[in-house]
Parts: C-alpha cells; sequence; structure tokens
C-alpha cells in the first residue's frame, strides 16, 4: 500500500493513522505491520532477531558486524548507502533480546520515511511485548489449570495429603478443609473454557475448578463449603444447554465417590425445569436398607481388599468406582493413567472380589457397596444409637438411620442387624421399602404400549449388549435401544451410558426378582439362597 506523495500534509498524518490501524484488535500482527512498512515507504523491510533469522518481511542483506552493534546496545539506529540503496536500521526490543528492523529502498530517506521506520520499530516493539504478555499469561493460565487437575486426580485416589501439598502454594486455603461438595456443570463443549472461568468468578476462586479431562462439555468443582451451591445454580439457571449436579457433602478422601454422585445428580437435572439436582434429592436403593446390615454387607464383600497396602487399596477402589461409571478411556483420563492401567486395576478388583464384571448385576453389587462408602457426612454413624461397622465400612460415612425417611418420603428398612447370621444382598433387597420403591420405579414403564419393561430386563441380562438382547427377544437390535432409550425419560435415569443410574435400575429389577443374584465370592453360602420377596 502506497501513502500520499511526500511532502504534502495529508502524507504527514495519513501514514501515523495508518499505523496507528494495526493496534486495534483485528490487526497487532507483526508481519501485516512490516508488509504495511514496506508498502509505505516503498521498500524492502525485513525483522530479524538477535541471532540474525527472519521474524517478518523478507531477507534484506546486512553487514554482521553492524546488525551486531545494534543487537548490543551498542548503537540504537544506523544509516548506510551505496550501490544505488539506502538502508535505516533500527533496534528493536523484542521479549527475549533485541532484533533489528531493517528497510532498504532505492529513494533516499525523506523526513516522512525516516518517521515511519522509527515509529514503526515502536509500534513493533509495543506490540510484541502484547503477544509475549499474552502468550506468558496463557502459558499460566494453562499451567494453573493442569496443577488443578492434578490436584483433582490426587484426591480421586484418596491421596489428600500431597493434594494439599499441590494446592498450598497456589492457593492457600483452598483444601483447608475435611469435607467438600463436588459439582459437575455441563454445557456445550465449545463453551467450556468461558464456562470454566465464570465457574472460577462464581466461586470467587475459592473453589477446584477443573476442566473434566474425560467429558468434554464437563467442568468439575470441589467446592470447601455449600455457599458454591446457590452460586452455581445462579450460573446455570439463565444460561442454555447448561446443568449442574451436585453431590452431597463427603470426606475429601471420598472425591471419587462424591464426583460419581454429582454425574448422577447430573442426568437428574437434565429433566429438571431449574437445570440443577442434588444427589440427595431423588430416592436412592441404599437409603431405603438397613444402615447396619449394608454396612456390614458392603465390608463383608469388600474385605479383600483390606489386605493390600493404603495406597494400592485407594487406587484399586478409586479405579473401580470411576470404573463401573465410565468407559475404561474416560476413567484413565480422570485419574491421569493410561486406559491399560485401569483394565488391569478393575481385572485385579474382579479377581478379589470373585465378581465378573461383566455381568451387570455384579457390577451392581459392588458399585452399591463402594457407594455405601460414600454417604453424606451428617449421615455418619458413631452415636451410641448407631455403632461404627466393623472393617472397611468404618472408613466411609453411613447411610440415614433406622426408621428415618429420605427425602421422598420412603421410611427405611426394618432393622435386620439383629439377624443370627450375616445379612446378604437378596435379604437388603427384600425390605419392604426398597420393594416399594423397585416396584414403583419399574411400573412406570408399564404405560408405554411396547414392551419396555422386557426389553430393559432382557438387555440388562445380556450385559447391556444390544445384539445378544435382540437375538433372546428376536427383534432387531435398533429396536432394544430405540426401547432403552424411551426408558430413560419415564425412569429418569441414563441407561445407554452405564454408570449409578443403570446400576439402580438392576437393583429395582433384582429386588423384583426379575433378575438372578449375583455370584460374589465373599458373599455367605446362604446368601444366594435367601427369599426375595416381591
Amino acid at each position: 500500500m502506497t501513502g500520499p506523495a511526500d511532502g504534502t500534509p495529508d502524507a504527514d498524518t495519513a501514514w501515523a493513522r495508518q499505523l496507528l490501524e494495526q493496534l486495534r484488535p483485528t490487526g497487532r500482527d507483526a508481519g501485516k505491520v512490516v508488509a504495511w512498512l514496506a508498502g509505505t515507504v516503498d521498500a524492502s523491510v525485513s525483522l530479524t532477531d538477535g541471532a540474525g533469522r527472519l521474524l517478518a518481511g523478507e531477507p534484506v542483506p546486512v553487514d554482521d558486524a553492524l546488525a551486531a552493534d545494534l543487537v548490543h546496545g551498542r548503537i540504537a539506529s544506523a544509516a548506510w548507502e551505496g550501490q544505488g540503496r539506502h538502508l535505516r536500521l533500527v533496534r528493536v526490543d523484542l521479549p527475549q533480546t533485541a532484533g533489528v528492523l531493517t528497510v532498504a529502498r532505492c529513494a533516499p530517506f525523506d523526513r516522512r520515511a525516516a518517521d515511519a521506520v522509527t515509529h514503526t520499530a515502536a509500534v513493533l516493539e509495543l506490540l510484541l511485548r502484547a503477544q509475549e504478555s499474552t502468550a506468558t499469561g496463557h502459558r499460566l493460565r494453562r499451567a494453573a489449570a493442569d496443577l488443578r487437575l492434578a490436584i483433582l486426580q490426587l484426591l480421586m485416589v484418596e491421596d489428600t495429603v500431597s493434594a494439599r501439598r499441590v494446592a498450598a502454594g497456589l492457593w492457600p486455603g483452598l483444601l483447608d478443609t475435611d469435607t467438600a461438595w463436588v459439582y459437575v456443570v455441563e454445557g456445550r463443549p465449545e463453551d467450556r473454557d468461558r464456562l470454566a472461568e465464570e465457574c472460577l468468578a462464581a466461586t470467587r476462586e475459592q473453589a477446584l475448578v477443573v476442566r473434566c479431562p474425560a467429558v468434554d462439555a464437563h467442568v468439575i468443582v470441589v467446592a470447601p463449603d455449600d455457599t458454591a451451591d446457590p452460586a452455581l445454580r445462579a450460573l446455570v439457571e439463565p444460561r442454555p444447554h447448561t446443568y449442574l449436579g451436585g453431590s452431597t457433602r463427603q470426606s475429601l478422601a471420598r472425591t471419587a465417590g462424591a464426583y460419581g454422585q454429582a454425574v448422577s445428580a447430573l442426568a437428574v437435572a437434565r429433566f429438571r425445569p431449574g437445570k440443577a439436582a442434588v444427589y440427595a434429592e431423588r430416592t436412592r436403593p441404599e437409603r431405603l436398607m438397613d444402615p447396619a446390615a449394608l454396612t456390614a454387607w458392603a465390608a463383608r464383600l469388600l474385605r479383600p481388599l483390606d489386605g493390600l497396602a493404603h495406597h494400592t487399596g485407594a487406587e484399586l477402589l478409586a479405579t473401580t468406582r470411576l470404573g463401573l461409571e465410565f468407559t475404561a478411556v474416560n476413567a484413565a483420563k480422570v485419574l491421569g493413567v493410561s486406559r491399560n492401567t485401569v483394565r488391569a486395576r478393575m481385572t485385579r478388583t474382579e479377581t478379589l472380589l470373585g465378581a465378573d464384571f461383566t455381568d451387570l448385576t455384579a457390577r451392581a453389587a459392588v458399585h452399591l457397596a463402594l457407594n455405601t462408602q460414600v454417604r453424606p457426612v451428617e449421615d455418619a454413624p458413631g452415636t451410641e444409637a448407631e455403632p461404627p461397622a466393623p472393617g472397611r465400612g468404618q472408613q466411609g460415612a453411613g447411610s440415614a438411620g433406622a426408621g428415618r425417611r429420605d427425602r421422598e418420603g420412603a421410611p427405611a428398612a426394618a432393622n435386620l442387624a439383629g439377624q443370627a447370621s450375616p445379612v446378604g444382598l437378596p435379604a437388603l433387597l427384600a425390605g419392604p421399602a426398597v420393594q416399594e420403591w423397585a416396584r414403583e420405579l419399574l411400573a412406570r414403564l408399564d404405560a408405554d404400549s411396547r414392551d419396555l419393561r422386557g426389553t430393559l430386563r432382557a438387555w440388562i441380562g445380556a450385559g447391556g449388549n444390544a445384539e445378544r438382547a435382540a437375538q433372546r427377544l428376536g427383534v432387531h437390535a435398533q429396536t432394544v435401544r430405540e426401547h432403552v432409550r424411551a426408558a430413560e425419560p419415564v425412569l429418569e435415569r441414563q441407561l445407554l451410558t452405564g454408570g449409578r443410574d443403570l446400576y439402580e435400575v438392576v437393583l429395582a429389577h433384582l429386588a423384583a426378582g426379575e433378575l438372578a443374584p449375583p455370584v460374589l465370592a465373599p458373599e455367605e453360602p446362604g446368601d444366594r439362597d435367601a427369599a426375595v420377596h416381591g
């Protein structure tokens, strides 16, 4: 681009206005600025760094010694002419070193051209410093995000000591708490970065906000107090396609379980007008069982893990919790390990517990046992009326006491703790409150003219495999998938993605006697023979 003719009044100001235009947000590109200068003064222009590497423009031959004097600050600018060329060289301070702006043209440099070169060098300095500041800010934000993820992954494997140490340097006091709430905010993947920043602002940077490594649409928030709940609800409600799921209050060591609760609540939030839900807002089968009997059963089932070293046991528990909720790939992303590591740990847990994780009833049973350790802290056992259970069950929080009603008003099951022999899963599911819950839940499917209930039972019995279920039913696999998908809004639970929602439906089928109890090695011999009265 060529400016007005030299010497005219407009020529003295037009180039300056054009140079300022290069600093607008749509500009700010060193290459464009150099190209503008070349067109304005009708010259060849180059910008090189201290080592002589070309940063912008076209190569312009220059004396190496002269360039070195400029780079090392011995001179600030230089002019040279000869062999039909006129050169101007100006030192440009770069973020890490110094560079040289070289301008070569056939005509001598008049005042306008000389001023344009000098001011362009100053603009390039400002522009490159701003770009470096922006890049540095981006690197710092990326490093902070990576640290937050590392802290979350440490919490997921119950390494709260290391998590606090990592957090203390950058966010003092962030994890100075024994308990926390976990939330999952879901939005559009393309909006997640902005959503994460808004979550940080909404919680006043007093919560651990992490971009979920497994689900591109999710932001995970670990909040040390309950003030985050209304703030996040206020953030989510006006935003389209945005939902919030929250856990109950849990100890930091139970972050993995609380995360599973939040994901489960998120599924409910999609059907709620306010687009938000908390885990305790829905009837859960474990809240309808006798707490002492449930805790004792879970401790007995998980007892083979008690002999492991603490760190190893914590890794297996955290991996199994996430592996039962998500695919191996997504669980690996959350934990920061390989998918093969997740599969190996899951296989080891299967072996120790004598469970077959291809069987959805076995998965549901183990999930229930693990979930027994992850109950609201305010429901924790320890009073005289509800003594702590032995074994691993002491580490988790207890559920509601006998006779307690959940938020939907269903009474807890009758106390089974006084029975002489240990209670197995069938007996836990035989309580009247669980039976009532199971009947009510599955009866919702009967209103549909299609046999959603029969399809769902066959699909669960086939391990969630649509093709195998279709063969048993004599229908197309797509029909099975459509029926399962149609059951999701009726039951207010996600089924095809697996996880906690599916396991509750599996437990309902077990309680209703529509599926056989799973084979689990630690169960007592008489457990599978216990009657389940529907």
